[in-house]
Parts: structure tokens; C-alpha cells; sequence
């Protein structure tokens, strides 16, 4: 009555309500049952044992009643399958079992199912287990008795049958209706239950044959085994069907199956029969997970997954991903990223840190990872979109992550060191989308984490650390970088230092630094493939002298982007040192010194270029950013050694080094003081090599005057006592008159009497070696070293006559003025060798010497006349100054012909300035006199004679030149004239104005033509901006040549009217009226003035004074000169007084 009034019916009740399921009543009816079981075995009475198992076998019968009521059900109640599946799973039980607190899960095999020769391994081990933390597997409770002798007999059986029943109702439901509720009810009893007499149940009537299709082996087994055979019957093909997430279940109930096997060896040979045909990927990789989730399930399975079977087969698959997913239609397979997870799975799962599957296969699989990401460059950016790369990215990273413990295998590293190579190119070389560079990102910084962390010699133990530093040293070295590629190169470094720094190993950034270092060969061969144009500036300024040929292609000419070598690797290690730094890591061998050397050594290099390209800007705006600045360098880490370490480098190679040591003095990164004890030994220089040489002309200007005659005093015997073997070299009269002209460049040489006795040693090297002189010869036949000497012997001419004021001698006149002419004369004999450095620099520093003497001589007064020798003036005027001009100014028009469009800042045209501003000091009379080929132009209206007008179209259109120094020139040789053309329109004024209303009369036609197109011109600079709103126009561009050549073209305009007659003025203004050239030059004008026209120099004047301003004064237009605000403000002010001046 107790059983069925009571029990059953409460049971009955918990079975619908998993609240009460969650408590402890089916534990304690399971204890219950367990008393009476107990009771009923230790009974003596026979009646009472008997009543007892009349009992017992009554509850199982109810029971069974009410699990089969609610299992018959064609859609079952979920609530009560899953209460029967628990309260099952408890009654199963032993009785030792029973003392635990927490609800366990076991499995219980009936004895007359278990095969003999198992019976004493096997043991009674819970079926679910859980997932630790990271990948490895923790190991579920077991009991250590076998659980048929815990079992009693009065429950064994009719929880046996009652098992069976239900076994064969689900599965009768699920044949005959596909019913998943059923489905999965019997997966849970069989995780429970799993015997052969349950399979056998499970089979029924039917009689499948699975051997044709399968191996003997399989077969033979599949008829011993009804669970085998149960699951190549039913559960394939149920896992087949049901391609799920979820459907985890059914793999459940193939482990059941596989834990009816005798041995791990038929468990073996099943899944790799299965996985060979059977098994689709997602339920293989439904069963790797199951076994990676449970230590039980896992220890079924073990041999399987170190096989060669499995392992051959991820191996096939990952060749299949990494080479079809190049198809454009791999990624839209079913089950595609399955597959990645499957590889990720087996690759990052680790056991006791041993690898899920062979480690043979591991390498296998990672080695065509790599392969496939070593192709990625070679896709677009689209393809990669859809490429494997991303997966390849999610499989590295849970394996370098899961990796904890582990060392990282060669192909692993491999792997990494691809990874890092990805993300340290620029997009335009990877063709990788944002979104992958990151995934690279993360990945490879994993896997270098992971290595930082490893215990023992790091760096000798990972070939990631030692190739990916050879690959950095090698990419900068290659001279095949931008400024994008070295900016992603470097940011990638700084990721790579960063992860480093978590090493406790200090040792290990600091050999990395190191393995990147260039060695000193490698150094000065990157020095010497810098392009040599920077050395344009030194030789042209004489800050350095050269006597030899050692130039090279210019950027112009390589017409490249890429950075050189030198800049890449001395900001690449400035990077490292700086991230090194800043965790106080100290370096070795000097290695900060010597890359805060090379850095400055690239720096120097950079700022010495005129007019450098726009990348190489881009560069050193770039250090800034990050920055990677000397100061900032030096303020992390002891630079004791830096000073002496570039006076070394001076003094042995000179060029470079030697500017960086005077930037320093000069930006005052270094004192006086500190330099001083590098120089301190004088005669230490001596004998002279380029690199002294080079070290003193750098220092002259910063040295004490002292000091400065302690060098000289050493020049002065050497220079007399040369042969003309010697008088050419860097140890001989060269060199030595090299410092001299450094020292008086300084104009710290006041001694007349020392300047007058070099002049006379210069007089007699003429007298003793008249061939040395380049007087009138053909320079392709003569030697850089003759080249070099003539070069000083000519700047300490000019340098002489700017700084000596004692009186000349007669024949030291004669000496100055005739070989200036000469080699002028050798200057224009040569202009087809003017791309060769040296004889630019001839020519240059000729034209100097002309120039210095033309300013001398027109600065004369009648008072300084009285020092020069008698007949000297007029040899000048007649001669000198006629011989000048009449080289200069034929030499300019055609250079001019031939180079239409030449900037000035080209050291191949550095010969313009000195040549123009000589051709400035022209008189008059000798231009008038200049026989130039004719420009005449058919039709054009002109009153002046054919000589003027000739000279006139010749000079006029080099107003638009882009050239300053000629603009200027053109300018002052035009200015000269303008006077002399309004006489010719007065002779011809009676035939203006009888037949017009209006008469007007057009300014010199060939002006007025170049005034046209400037107008023009400047219409489409200026056009866009409002009159009032202020323009910058940026030096020595072509709109500022434009602007300049319009500004110079109305000062000749201006300057011809004021030299007209009142009745021609009315005519001229009367045509620029008409044609509105006076309204333009309004208009251009307020959009050209500057905000503020006062001299920069009136806030050091005395504040009673009223302010200079560019309107009143003096405007004055010289080569060397800042004359474009001038040229504004004079032209505004005269420009009011004619236009209100005008009728």
C-alpha cells in the first residue's frame, strides 16, 4: 500500500516538476531502495526477506509503469524524459556511492555482458566530465570497485529490464517516427548504460551486413560486437543526417558504443575506419571535442588520436583548405569554418603538455600553414579578403596561446617569424586589408609572448629571434623602403621590443640590438652609396675641399622614392635604442655612441641637400614624430664617448663627420670647452690627410683667434717650401691653402702683411709652375688635383680683396686682374663639361673673383684712387671689366637657350649667381656695345633703333626665367636702358593723336608683349583669391618667379615713364587704360602686399625713431638679396602717384 498510495505517486509527481528534481528525493528513495535491498539480503526470517522482495519487485513494477507511460507518449514530455533519465542515472548506483554529496553520474555494466578479458581493467568512471581552465583535460572521480559487485541483485535485474524496455521503445519511436525527444533520451541511458545486451536490444530483428563494404577486421567485429555493429547500422547514420551544433548528444551515444569495445585497439581501428569513408568533418570534430571535454572520453580515444590514421588525414585537410580556399567559392561551403576549428582544435589542445595528435603531424599541418601565408603577398587585396589567411590567424593564435609549457617547434617559429615579416611590410607589398594586419598583429605578438616566457637560453634556442633579426638588418640595408614601408617597419619593431621587454632577461634585448647592428664594413659601405650631392653646398659655401672626383647619381636622375640604406638602418636601430632605454638596458661595445653617430651622420647628410626631394623631408619629419632625436637619445643612456668617437671618425675620413662636429658646436648640443681637448695638440694635425684637413676647415669658425694662427703658423712654411710635385695634393699647397682660406673666410686674419706674403708665394708658383695655372685650356685634359688647387688659389683671391686693405702692388694687380680673365676665358671655353662638380665649382668661384673685382672697382672714389697704381682704373674700364662682360653676358644668353626651365637651387647651374651678379656691374656704354645674335621680330611696332630693340627682345623674356639671379641680372641690365628709350617715341610724338578721339601710345612692344603673359599668369595664381585677403607665395617656386618677373617688369615700366616727357606719359598711361594693365597691377598688388611692410631689424633700433618701413626706403635689388616685400611696397607707393597722377 506504501509503494502504490504513496511512493509511486510522488514519484509520479517529481517526474513533471524538475524543480523537485533538483533536490535530493531521488537520492534518498535511492537509499531507500538500498536499505530494503539490504534488508531483505541480511533477513533470517524467510517471510519477511520474501515481503521485502514483494516489495522491491512491486516498486520496479509501478516504476516501470510510469517510466513507460511517459516514454510511450509519441511526443514525450520533456520535463519527465529528463526526470526519468536522472532517476535512472541515480538508481544505478552502488552503494558506496551514495556517501558522496554532490550528484555524481556513473556507468554500470551488468556482469554476464562483460567480456573476461576485461573484467578486472575496467572500471565504473562518470560520463560526463568538465572543461578545465585553458586546454587540459581534468580527470573525473572513479570507483574503485567494480560496479557489479555494488550492485544488488534485487535491483540489477528489473532496472536491467526496465533499461531494455525503455531502450527499445525510444528507439522504436525514433525508427518509426524520427523523434529527437526520443533520441536524445536514449543517448543519456546509454551514457549511463552502455552494455551489449542494451545494443542487442537496440538492434532488434534487424540483420545488417556490413561486410561487403568493410574491412575484415571491421566485420569480424561488427558481428562479435552489437554495439559496433549499432553504430555502423544507426549511429553514422544519424550523425550523417543531423549535421548540428548540438548534436552532440548522438556523439555521446557513439562513445557509449566504442566503451562496449574490448580493447583501445578495436576502439582504434573503428574510428579510423569511420574517419577513412563514414564520418563527415563536423561529427569528427564533434568527437575530438567530446574527448578534449572529458578525461574518461579522452582515455578511449587516445590511440586514435596519436594514429597516423587521424593524423594523415588533418594533415590532407589542411592542404585542401590552405590550397582551395584560393577558389572563390571555398568559403561558402557548408561546414567550412568547421574545418579551421577542427585544425585549430587538434593543434591547441594539449594533454600533461603533449600535443592532442602526433607531433609529427602537428609540424606537418603548421609547415602548410606557412606555406599558405608565404603566398599571401602574391594575392590582391580582394583575394586576400577572402582569403585563408584569416583563418591561418585564428588557428596560430589559439596554438601559440595554448602553448604554455611548451617549446615552440622550428616549423612554429617559422610560422611566427612569416607573421611578424606580414605585418612589418607595407600594405602595398602584403596587398593585406586593415582588418587582417590586425589579426596578423595579435597573432604574432602571441607567439613571441610565449617565447619571452620560455626558461633558458632564449635567444640561442629560437630561430624566430635570430632569422627575424637577420630579416630586419636586411631590409634596411636593401635600400628598397619608403618612407610608408620604414614607418610600418618600425612600428612593428616597436611591438616586438615592447613584447621583449616582458622578459626578466635583460640580456635578451640587448643581443637582439645587437644581432641587428651592422658591423663597421657594412657601415661605411652604406656611407659611401649615400648620393653625394650633399656635398654641393660645403664645396660651394668652402666649409670643404675636395681634389678629386667622388660624385655620384643624382636623386633627379635615379628618379626613386626609396630611402637609402644608411637613413633606414640608423633610424631603425635609433628605435631600438630608444625603447631599450627607457628600461635603463645598457648596451655593449659602445653601440649607443656609435648609432647616435650614425644617426647624426644621416641627419647632416639631409640637411647639407639644397633643395631636398619631398620623401627625404618626409623622413626626418617622420624621426620627429616618433621622437627619435639626438637630444632624446642622449638623455636616456651615457654619451661620454660620442664627442671623441666623431672627432676620430673626422680625423680619419673627414667629409661628413667633420660638418657634424661643427653642427654641434653650433646648435650648442656641445661647449667650446668640451671640443677644445680634441684640439688641443695643434701639430697633431700634421701632416695633413683629407680627414684633418676636413676637421680643421670645420672648426675654423668656432676656434679662438689664437688657435686659428697656431694652424696657420703650421700652413705658412709648407706652402713655401712645395715642389710642383707636391703643390697639388692634400699634404702639400692644396691643403694647406685650403685652411688658410678657412681661416680667412672667418675674417679673423687682419695681418695685411701675412696676406700679401701668400699672395707673393701664390705669384711665384706662377712664376716656377705656370702649367698648374688653368689659363685658356680645355679642362677634360686636366686632372682633379690641378682642378683643386686652382679652386683655392682663385677663393683666396677673392677672399684677399674682401679682406686685405693695405695698398697692391702694380704687379699684384696685374697677377689678380690677368689670371681672373684667364681662367674666366677657361670657364667659357668649358661649358660642356658644367655637369662635372669640380668645373662647376671652377666656374663658380671665377665668376666670384669677377664679381669681387667689379664691386671693387665700382666702389672706388677719388679718394681711394690715390692707392691704386696710375693707369689702373682705365685698364679696367677698357679692358678687364670690357673682356668680363663680353664673356658673361653671351655666356648667359645661351646658357639661358639651352636650359629653359632651370631652378637655381640645382648645383648645376650654381654658377648662375655669381655669373649674374657679376653681369649687374655692366656700365652702360659696354652693354650698348654687346654684339648679340639677332632677335628681331617681323612687324613689331618700335621707334628704337634695331641695336636696342635687338637687345631688348634678348633680355626682356628672361624676366620670366625661373632663376632668380637671372631675373635680378635682366633686371639691372634693363634698368640701365629704360631711360635711354622714351627719346625715340619723342621724335615720332607729331604722328600720334590727329586721327583718333584718344590717342595712346604703347611702352616698349616688348615689355608690354612679357607684361601680357604675366598678367596672365598671374591671373591663375592670384585669379581665386579676394582682393584684400593676403597670398603667400613660397620661395623659389615657379608662382614666385612668375610673381617676381611681373613685380621687376612695371619697376622697368615705372622706371620708363619717369624718364618720359609729359606729353608721352599721357600717351602711355592712356594705353594701359585701355588695356587695363593698371587695374590688374591694383588688384595684384593688395593681394601681394604683406600685412605688416616695416624692416624686421626696427625692433633692435632705438625707440625714438620712427619705424623703417619697405615705403620709405630705398628699394635695393641685389642677387643675395630679399627683395619680394621690397618690390611690393615700392611699386604700391609709386603706383598711387601715377595713377592719380594721370589725366
Amino acid at each position: 500500500m506504501l509503494v502504490n498510495d504513496q511512493l509511486i505517486p510522488f514519484i509520479d509527481e517529481v517526474l513533471k516538476d524538475p524543480r523537485l528534481q533538483d533536490g535530493q528525493l531521488f537520492n534518498h528513495l535511492a537509499d531507500t531502495l538500498s536499505s530494503w535491498e539490504a534488508k531483505a539480503d541480511l533477513e533470517k526470517d524467510d517471510k519477511i526477506a520474501h515481503n521485502l522482495e514483494k516489495v522491491l519487485l512491486n516498486f520496479w513494477e509501478r516504476l516501470s509503469e510510469i517510466c513507460v507511460e511517459k516514454i510511450s507518449e509519441p511526443e514525450a514530455n520533456v520535463k519527465s524524459v529528463l526526470g526519468i533519465s536522472n532517476l535512472l542515472q541515480i538508481l544505478q548506483k552502488p552503494k558506496s556511492s551514495l556517501k558522496l554529496n554532490r550528484k555524481k553520474v556513473g556507468k554500470v555494466r551488468f556482469a554476464d555482458e562483460m567480456p573476461e578479458s576485461n573484467k578486472e581493467n575496467e572500471k565504473c568512471v562518470s560520463s560526463e566530465g568538465e572543461n578545465s581552465e585553458g586546454s587540459e583535460l581534468m580527470a573525473e572521480p572513479s570507483l574503485t570497485q567494480n560496479c557489479s559487485d555494488l550492485i544488488s541483485p534485487l535491483r540489477k535485474k528489473p532496472l536491467e529490464d526496465l533499461v531494455c524496455k525503455l531502450a527499445e521503445m525510444s528507439i522504436n519511436y525514433v525508427n518509426e517516427q524520427k523523434s529527437e525527444q526520443h533520441l536524445r533520451f536514449l543517448s543519456t541511458l546509454l551514457n549511463s548504460f552502455s552494455s551489449s545486451q542494451v545494443f542487442k536490444v537496440l538492434l532488434g530483428d534487424e540483420k545488417q551486413n556490413i561486410v561487403k563494404s568493410k574491412p575484415l577486421e571491421i566485420a569480424r567485429l561488427a558481428q562479435k560486437n552489437p554495439a559496433v555493429q549499432f553504430l555502423y547500422q544507426k549511429i553514422i547514420g544519424w550523425l550523417n543526417e543531423d549535421q548540428r551544433k548540438d548534436a552532440g548528444f548522438l556523439v555521446d551515444i557513439l562513445y557509449s558504443a566504442l566503451r562496449c569495445c574490448d580493447s583501445d585497439l578495436e576502439r582504434k581501428a573503428v574510428l579510423d575506419d569511420l574517419i577513412e569513408v563514414d564520418l563527415k568533418w563536423n561529427s569528427i570534430l564533434q568527437v575530438i571535442e567530446k574527448a578534449c571535454s572529458s578525461a574518461d572520453k579522452h582515455a578511449l580515444v587516445t590511440s586514435w588520436l596519436k594514429g597516423d590514421i587521424l593524423g594523415e588525414k588533418l594533415v590532407t585537410l589542411a592542404d585542401h583548405l590552405c590550397n582551395k580556399d584560393l577558389e572563390p567559392t571555398v568559403s561558402s561551403e557548408p561546414c567550412f569554418s568547421e574545418r579551421w576549428t577542427l585544425l585549430s582544435l587538434v593543434l591547441s589542445q594539449h594533454v600533461k603538455n603533449d600535443y592532442l595528435i602526433g607531433e609529427v603531424y602537428v609540424e606537418r599541418i603548421i609547415v602548410k600553414l606557412h606555406e599558405t601565408l608565404s603566398k599571401a603577398k602574391k594575392l590582391s587585396e580582394a583575394e586576400n579578403n577572402d582569403s585563408s589567411v584569416s583563418f591561418i590567424c585564428d588557428v596560430a593564435y589559439n596554438y601559440f596561446s595554448s602553448a604554455k609549457g611548451c617549446l615552440l617547434m622550428s616549423s612554429s617559429e617559422d610560422l611566427l617569424l612569416t607573421l611578424f615579416q606580414l605585418c612589418a611590410e607595407s600594405k602595398e607589398k602584403t596587398h593585406l586589408p586593415d582588418f587582417l594586419i590586425c589579426k596578423l598583429k595579435n597573432t604574432w605578438l602571441s607567439g613571441v609572448n610565449l617565447l619571452v616566457h620560455q626558461t633558458g637560453d632564449t635567444y640561442k634556442q629560437s630561430t624566430f629571434l635570430r632569422l627575424s633579426a637577420q630579416w630586419l638588418k636586411n631590409q634596411v640595408q636593401s635600400s628598397s623602403l619608403d618612407i610608408t614601408s620604414l614607418q610600418v617597419l618600425l612600428s612593428a619593431v616597436d611591438d616586438l621590443l615592447n613584447a621583449l621587454l616582458e622578459s626578466e632577461d635583460t640580456y635578451l634585448l640587448r643581443v637582439y640590438i645587437g644581432s641587428v647592428m651592422p658591423d663597421n664594413s657594412e657601415w661605411e659601405k652604406m656611407r659611401q652609396s649615400l648620393p653625394m650631392q650633399w656635398l654641393h653646398r660645403p664645396l660651394l659655401e668652402g666649409r670643404l675641399s675636395l681634389n678629386y672626383e667622388c660624385f655620384k647619381t643624382d636623386f633627379e636622375e635615379q628618379n626613386t622614392k626609396k630611402l637609402p640604406s644608411h637613413l633606414c638602418t640608423s633610424a631603425l636601430l635609433s628605435k631600438m635604442i630608444l625603447v631599450a632605454l627607457k628600461k635603463e638596458i645598457v648596451l655593449e661595445n659602445n653601440e649607443l655612441e656609435k648609432i647616435i653617430a650614425e644617426l647624426l651622420y644621416s641627419l647632416q647628410w639631409y640637411e647639407e641637400l639644397d633643395n631636398p626631394p619631398i620623401f627625404l623631408t618626409g623622413f626626418c619629419e617622420m624621426l620627429q614624430k616618433m621622437n627619435i632625436t639626438y637630444d632624446n637619445l642622449c638623455g636616456l643612456g651615457n654619451t661620454s664617448g660620442l664627442l671623441q668617437l666623431l672627432f676620430n671618425r673626422s680625423r680619419e675620413n673627414g667629409t661628413l663627420w667633420s660638418l657634424i662636429i661643427a653642427k654641434l658646436i653650433l646648435s650648442r648640443s656641445v661647449s667650446s670647452d668640451e671640443v677644445k681637448r680634441h684640439y688641443r695638440r695643434k701639430e697633431g694635425f700634421f701632416p695633413l690627410t683629407e680627414g684633418n684637413m676636413h676637421t680643421i676647415q670645420s672648426l675654423c669658425p668656432f676656434l679662438p683667434k689664437e688657435d686659428k694662427k697656431e694652424f696657420i703658423a703650421q700652413c705658412i712654411p709648407a706652402l713655401l717650401a712645395w715642389t710642383k710635385e707636391d703643390v697639388c695634393s692634400i699634404n702639400g699647397g692644396f691643403g694647406h691653402l685650403a685652411i688658410f682660406n678657412s681661416c680667412l673666410q672667418t675674417k679673423s686674419i687682419d695681418d695685411g702683411e701675412l696676406l700679401h706674403g701668400i699672395l707673393k708665394i701664390l705669384i711665384t708658383w706662377k712664376k716656377d709652375h705656370e702649367d698648374i695655372f688653368l689659363f685658356s685650356c680645355n679642362l677634360s685634359e686636366v686632372s682633379p688635383e690641378i682642378l683643386g688647387v686652382n679652386i683655392e688659389i682663385i677663393r683666396f683671391l677673392s677672399l684677399f680683396l674682401k679682406y686685405c686693405s693695405s695698398p697692391l702692388a702694380e704687379s699684384e694687380w696685374d697677377f689678380i686682374m690677368c689670371s681672373m680673365l684667364a681662367w674666366l676665358e677657361t670657364t667659357n671655353e668649358n661649358q660642356a663639361l658644367y655637369s662635372v662638380p669640380l668645373v662647376q665649382l671652377f666656374a663658380c668661384v671665377s665668376c666670384d673673383l669677377a664679381c669681387e673685382l667689379s664691386a671693387f672697382f665700382d666702389s672706388t672714389t677719388p679718394d681711394t684712387t690715390g692707392s691704386l697704381p696710375v693707369n689702373l682704373i682705365s685698364e679696367w674700364k677698357e679692358f678687364f671689366s670690357q673682356g668680363i662682360h663680353s664673356l658673361l653676358l653671351p655666356l648667359l644668353v645661351t646658357f639661358t637657350d639651352e636650359s629653359k626651365d632651370t631652378s637655381e637651387t640645382s648645383f648645376q647651374n650654381a654658377m648662375l649667381k655669381p655669373m649674374c651678379e657679376t653681369l649687374t656691374y655692366i656700365p652702360k656704354d659696354q652693354l650698348l656695345s654687346q654684339k648679340l645674335p639677332a632677335r628681331l621680330i617681323a612687324g613689331q611696332k618700335t621707334n628704337l633703333p634695331e641695336y636696342l630693340q635687338n637687345l631688348l627682345n634678348t633680355l626682356a623674356p628672361l624676366l620670366l626665367y625661373r632663376a632668380r639671379p637671372v631675373q635680378i641680372a635682366v633686371y639691372h641690365m634693363l634698368y640701365k636702358l629704360m631711360p635711354e628709350f622714351p627719346q625715340y617715341d619723342q621724335d615720332n610724338l607729331k604722328s600720334y593723336g590727329d586721327e583718333e578721339e584718344e590717342p595712346a601710345l604703347s611702352p616698349p612692344a616688348a615689355l608690354m608683349s612679357l607684361l601680357s603673359t604675366q598678367e596672365d599668369l598671374l591671373e591663375n595664381v592670384l585669379g581665386c583669391i579676394p582682393v584684400g585677403q593676403i597670398v603667400t607665395i613660397k620661395p623659389l617656386s615657379e608662382d614666385f618667379c612668375y610673381v617676381l618677373g611681373y613685380l621687376l617688369t612695371w619697376k622697368l615700366i615705372l622706371t620708363f615713364f619717369k624718364a618720359a616727357s609729359s606729353q608721352l606719359r599721357a600717351l602711355y598711361s592712356m594705353y594701359l587704360r585701355k588695356t587695363k594693365s593698371l587695374n590688374k597691377l591694383l588688384y595684384h598688388l593688395f593681394r601681394l602686399m604683406p600685412e605688416n611692410p616695416t624692416f624686421s631689424e626696427t625692433a633692435i633700433e632705438l625707440s625714438n625713431k620712427d619705424p623703417k618701413t619697405f615705403f620709405t626706403e630705398e628699394l635695393q635689388l641685389s642677387i643675395r638679396g630679399q627683395y619680394y616685400v621690397c618690390l611690393c611696397s615700392f611699386l604700391e607707393t609709386r603706383f598711387r602717384r601715377l595713377y592719380y597722377a594721370l589725366p
